[in-house]
């Protein structure tokens, strides 16, 4: 509790009533299903590709000033998504020592009668992250809001009935803000209480019918596997996690993937009903292969543009990046870190992988027809399986190819409009394209990246109709 404010849980049964209305802004559009229900769109019908950051810990450990330069940087290398924990623990205190609940109970939100959130000096943990989700969306930026992390839950902190009314004070609260989505779950199976997930799913879309909601689920398993027919899920989203090939235990055969996060993609475009997907939580840009043992082989930058590129061409409407140091905001102050961070969040906004993720929604955005865009793996005349993977996308119009290593690629020719196609090279780390030329749209051609077969050498072969 900070001292010098009034502190009043507002609370009744079944129902919370918030003090603050909402600053609203004009940057951002809800966001909506495509009409094939494989994307997101604007209100006005435009493309969205999600291109989100990990900032889990952005409302309790960075202050006003913090955010908007964590949010300002974000918004310059081309994201337009942040994930983020409304309650990481319960109760959650933030940087300015404002708790948010009474008695650690989550059906008490603790508030500020009549405080008016403009003002730095009285203000408390609600309208700290009011100020947060605010200056995000001048900047053109959703918050992707975890109402509360699983661990939690899962040790019995959180039950149905406390869900339910805590789900309603969300709702009711944001639900006029137009750049929320909401992720119920948090690294945690459905499985695991279960009752509570349903319980805020379908309380948060009872007041709230504006935003899409997914489910964030624990590592290599997706919301699809619990909630795939439920009401309340938009749009489905795997955590493909952070292991190695070698490092995957997952205990059901057909879901033995390994860093296979396209696989995940295409089983999600199977399923009916037809729902968008994503991977929001592939291998972090700086974490320990593994994740637990900081000895281990670091993921670079180059992982993390595979796991991009994998997943959004066999079928992803977008992709979430993610870097050690940022999603846990490591700070000065902090006298311990996880899974080996030692560098600050403020210097690790820099690193490489986070200056690259921009060219791929570039390269999304640059054609017409994005609706119309499918994952078409007949494009690959010869394919083989982990590294030399590759996977491509394509309308009728073009057709977009990746390889992680600077494989040699042979095509399917005739699966795009056109006698002739011109091809080109796209580079994932720099954004450049390089044209090869007008090839013959018949038969199986090979094309060639340029410095050798390795790991890392990742190209995209672009071929547009002619």
């Amino acid at each position: 509790m900070t001292i010098g404010k009034k502190l009043i849980p507002i609370f009744l049964a079944g129902a919370l009533f918030s003090c603050n209305s909402p600053k609203q802004t004009q940057e951002v559009s809800l966001l909506k299903v495509s009409e094939n229900g494989r994307y997101l769109t604007t209100e006005d019908g435009k493309p969205f590709f999600w291109l989100g950051d990990t900032g889990w810990l952005l409302f309790n450990k960075l202050n006003r000033a913090e955010a908007e330069q964590y949010l300002e940087d974000r918004r310059a290398k081309g994201f337009n998504v942040v994930q983020a924990m409304v309650l990481h623990t319960v109760p959650s205190v933030n940087v300015y020592g404002d708790s948010s609940i009474v008695n650690q109970d989550i059906a008490k939100p603790l508030v500020t009668e009549g405080n008016n959130p403009e003002i730095d000096a009285e203000y408390d943990y609600w309208d700290h992250i009011d100020y947060i989700i605010d200056k995000a969306a001048e900047k053109g930026i959703y918050m992707a809001l975890v109402p509360v992390w699983g661990s939690p839950v899962k040790d019995g902190k959180v039950s149905p009935e406390q869900a339910k009314v805590y789900a309603r004070f969300l709702a009711e609260r944001w639900k006029d803000r137009k750049n929320i989505v909401w992720l119920n779950g948090g690294d945690i199976k459905g499985s695991d209480s279960i009752a509570v997930w349903q319980e805020i799913g379908k309380t948060i879309k009872e007041v709230d019918t504006n935003h899409l909601m997914t489910f964030h689920p624990r590592g290599r398993t997706a919301s699809s596997d619990w909630f795939h027919d439920a009401s309340w899920l938009d749009f489905n989203m795997v955590q493909s996690g952070h292991r190695r090939y070698d490092q995957d235990t997952s205990v059901k055969e057909d879901k033995h993937y390994g860093e296979d996060n396209w696989r995940f993609m295409e089983a999600d475009w199977k399923r009916t009903p037809v729902k968008p997907t994503i991977d929001g939580e592939p291998s972090y840009e700086g974490i320990p292969q593994g994740l637990h043992d900081i000895k281990e082989p670091r993921w670079t930058d180059a992982d993390a543009r595979r796991y991009g590129y994998w997943s959004v061409f066999a079928g992803a409407f977008g992709y979430t990046y993610g870097q050690n140091s940022v999603m846990q905001m490591h700070a000065k102050v902090d006298t311990t870190t996880a899974y080996g961070s030692t560098e600050l969040w403020s210097e690790a906004i820099n690193a490489p992988g986070a200056n690259q993720m921009k060219h791929l929604k570039d390269l999304m955005l640059s054609r017409d027809h994005f609706f119309e865009r499918v994952p078409d793996q007949s494009l690959v005349a010869e394919n083989s399986e982990r590294y030399n993977r590759l996977i491509a996308t394509r309308t009728d119009s073009y057709a977009f190819i990746y390889s992680y290593n600077g494989r040699e690629i042979k095509v399917n020719m005739g699966k795009i409009k056109g006698d002739q196609v011109k091809a080109s090279w796209f580079n994932p780390r720099t954004g450049e394209i390089t044209e090869i030329g007008k090839v013959a749209n018949t038969g199986v051609q090979t094309f060639l990246p340029s410095a050798g077969q390795k790991d890392g050498n990742d190209w995209v072969l672009i071929l547009d109709s002619i």
